[in-house]
């Protein structure tokens, strides 16, 4: 069991929180990163690059922060689909607004699972979509207005909830959704940044597959010239505490609640009472809410006399990843693990 610590935080010196451009300093850059090959390992049913497999033999490579563009991502569209249903009138007394609440990330560590989870509540409603209104500067451009135009139909009593993976991993979301407001209260599901990682991949790779492009071994990507690819976007998107630092030059702490991914998975109930505390809401979740899927192997919803699991595209099976390859990547994130945990006050059961 984890234990949930809170903190109020408060200006300090050399730190102000704000909607506008920030004076802290970057953090330094991390150490060098040394791949030791040990041992051959079977690589999975996945492709295999043969070549990686090495022995007796170390490689440097001087690590940095670098945005480089992951060649396995897919090419993200924008949100030209996205339309607004004017073929019957909204529900008397029913108005769109602006989001109270945003699941901001971080992708493939369950934003999907914590919006339909949160679905069950009756005073929350939430976007069909994810919009990426503050993280893509063509959606940006367009205005509140369209943003707000995306938002569903809500009671007075409900809040509004949108998840858009992307904006933990944005530089400009944090000040962009500071400017709309700055009092918003931010959700923010996290899971074991390795299991991130190998999850990132394996979305993309099936993406990739479904639409008839070639694929690459995780290890290809992963290691490059005999060590650790740094610039590889999904261990990016896995370094939680240059992240989090950019949403706290904006945020105060306690606008921030972090959903433990792992433990919404094994017992969901106890993580979204915490959100529906959070978020000021009445307790309506219920573990009658809940049955675990033996067949998927997670829990699927149960709400209004209907049955729910995620789409199929979730919980696909992972490939297995050459154990020394697999280590240096958990060493290389436990220094990351470690900041953040001190930038949040709490721990989590990574390892």
């Amino acid at each position: 069991m984890l234990m949930w610590l809170s903190l109020e935080m408060t200006d300090r010196p050399g730190q102000q929180m704000c909607c506008g451009p920030s004076a802290i300093a970057s953090p330094p850059p991390p150490p060098p990163v040394e791949i030791q090959w040990q041992t051959k390992t079977a690589l999975s049913i996945f492709p295999v690059i043969p070549e990686l497999i090495k022995t007796d033999l170390t490689y440097t490579v001087q690590a940095g922060y670098d945005p480089t563009v992951d060649p396995m991502d897919l090419n993200a569209g924008l949100a030209d689909n996205v339309s607004v249903d004017v073929s019957s009138p909204p529900p008397p007394g029913t108005s769109k607004r602006t989001p109270h609440s945003i699941i901001i990330g971080v992708r493939k560590g369950g934003t999907r699972a914590l919006l339909e989870m949160l679905d069950i509540h009756p005073e929350v409603a939430v976007a069909a979509t994810e919009v990426h209104f503050f993280d893509w500067d063509e959606n940006y451009a367009k205005g509140l207005e369209w943003y707000r135009e995306l938002m569903p139909y809500s009671y007075p009593q409900q809040i509004t909830v949108e998840k858009t993976p992307g904006y933990f991993t944005s530089a400009l979301a944090p000040e962009r959704i500071c400017a709309m407001n700055s009092s918003i209260k931010l959700l923010l599901i996290l899971r074991d940044p390795v299991e991130r990682v190998i999850s990132d991949y394996t979305q993309v790779y099936f993406n990739r597959l479904e639409n008839h492009k070639p694929v690459q071994a995780i290890e290809n990507l992963l290691v490059r010239n005999g060590a650790l690819n740094i610039r590889y976007k999904a261990i990016q998107r896995s370094l939680y505490d240059i992240h989090m630092r950019n949403w706290l030059r904006h945020f105060p702490l306690d606008q921030i609640h972090i959903v433990d991914g792992n433990a919404l998975i094994h017992d969901p109930l106890p993580e979204l009472q915490k959100v529906e505390l959070f978020l000021n809401l009445p307790p309506r979740i219920m573990s009658s809410n809940f049955y675990f899927n033996q067949t998927k192997g997670f829990y699927c919803i149960r709400s209004d006399g209907r049955e729910r699991c995620l789409h199929e595209s979730k919980g696909r099976p992972h490939p297995v990843v050459n154990n020394t390859v697999l280590q240096q990547l958990r060493s290389y994130l436990q220094e990351h693990n470690r900041t953040f945990f001190r930038l949040v006050k709490r721990t989590f059961n990574w390892q």
